[in-house]
């Protein structure tokens, strides 16, 4: 009977020391899989700000602007004014 009782109760403590790690893994995936979502809303958020750029790209005002900053181009009879520096 002593030896049942003793079985028992180490069947006992290996049960609640493994539910105790258990429970540190289940935490720590939770708090890893809450950083990876946001993770994942950030680069949706950044996949959004580059498709919005992409169709800005695409228009006239666009191409304007990259046209008289970059190559100084402007259109005939234009005149352009300039600080001083």
């Amino acid at each position: 009977m002593l030896l049942v009782i003793t079985v028992v109760l180490m069947m006992m403590t290996v049960v609640a020391v493994k539910s105790i790690e258990l429970r540190e893994k289940r935490t720590a995936y939770q708090s890893r899989e809450e950083a990876l979502m946001q993770e994942i809303e950030a680069e949706e958020a950044r996949s959004e700000e580059i498709a919005e750029y992409e169709k800005y790209t695409q228009t006239k005002k666009y191409v304007e602007e990259v046209a008289k900053e970059k190559l100084g181009l402007v259109y005939e009879g234009e005149i352009i004014f300039k600080d001083e520096n």
